[in-house]
């Protein structure tokens, strides 16, 4: 039987991305030459602006579509089939999640790392072929947002700096501004599939004294596919989100897996509230769709960020997932 077919669909217009104003910090990808500034000299190989393109779009492709790579690679050794790879728009072509981008997908991870100024959206037909896919029970798809750091739009305009400083510190990466949000369109999708989540903050994740990512706590009864058979960690991204359901996904979705916050970390309206840790992994219950639905963060896909060897047992329990009807 051939292998699974996967596909990674970023979900950012990749022109508004890169049009981002450099003179505005909130909302936007880093700029290459930013970040080459803000870390010297970690990024010192990407310094020829002959060869790479100094502003959000050399950031886009050397960091950013490069982390998702040994993913890609690995998967496609395991399955025998090349990762499908799409960006939602890049210049003068639109790539929308329809019937013909999914035929033959088996797998769908949905990058949604779109940030928020962009406004991208679910159309009702993307959301119908979604649908339709999920129909399959052999069918796959993770929603992934990324984090939603310094939103504080629901508080009096007077008391959101304060808030911001207090995320700001907590997650400690001075490459983040006060205000960075993304995933617009990973939660409209969930939203017009009756599963309304926010992906809210960016929490520093815990780590052991040798440096590697604390364990997960892993509901192990709802993990009725064997995604989570021998994962004990995820990564040590610097600010990754609190998935938290709303309305009637309380009803519909499992926490299958919750990752601790660092205790050491400086206080966040989130820990303040007495939680230690954040629902890093959704599942829908089996009587939501045929086939399964699972909300993660896009780094999760990443092999940056710490935790490889246990990432990359995951990655490989969700490339070889099992048919239903062999």
């Amino acid at each position: 039987m051939a292998g699974r077919q996967v596909a990674l669909y970023f979900a950012w217009s990749r022109p508004d991305e890169v049009a981002a104003p450099l003179g505005i910090l909130e909302d936007r990808f880093p700029a290459l030459f930013e970040l080459r500034r803000m870390f010297w000299p970690r990024f010192e190989q990407f310094a020829d602006p002959v060869k790479f393109d100094q502003g959000v779009g050399g950031f886009l492709d050397t960091i950013q579509l490069a982390n998702f790579k040994l993913f890609a690679d690995l998967a496609a050794s395991w399955t025998g089939n090349p990762v499908r790879r799409a960006e939602r728009r890049t210049d003068g072509v639109s790539c929308r999640l329809d019937g013909q981008f999914l035929a033959g997908v088996d797998t769908l991870v949905v990058i949604s790392f779109d940030s928020s100024r962009t406004r991208q959206r679910a159309s009702d037909t993307e959301i119908g072929a979604i649908r339709s896919f999920l129909e399959d029970p052999d069918h796959t798809l993770f929603v992934c947002p990324h984090h939603d750091i310094g939103n504080a739009d629901e508080l009096p305009e007077g008391e959101r700096l304060a808030r911001r400083e207090l995320e700001f510190h907590h997650h400690g990466d001075p490459a983040i501004p006060a205000r960075q949000c993304f995933g617009d369109f990973g939660i409209s999708l969930l939203n017009g599939l009756g599963l309304p989540v926010r992906n809210r903050f960016g929490l520093r994740p815990a780590k052991l004294p040798d440096g590697s990512p604390a364990p997960l706590e892993i509901a192990g009864a709802f993990d009725r596919a064997g995604l989570m058979e021998g994962v004990a960690t995820f990564n040590l991204h610097a600010h990754l989100p609190h998935f938290e359901r709303l309305g009637d996904s309380v009803a519909k979705l499992d926490v299958l897996a919750r990752q601790p916050i660092d205790p050491g970390a400086p206080p966040h309206p989130f820990t303040m509230g007495g939680r230690g840790d954040f629902d890093a992994l959704l599942q829908s219950k089996p009587d939501v769709f045929r086939g399964r639905l699972l909300i993660c963060d896009t780094t999760t896909w990443s092999s940056t960020a710490g935790g490889v060897d246990s990432l990359q047992r995951f990655w490989r329990n969700v490339a070889l997932l099992n048919r239903v009807a062999e």
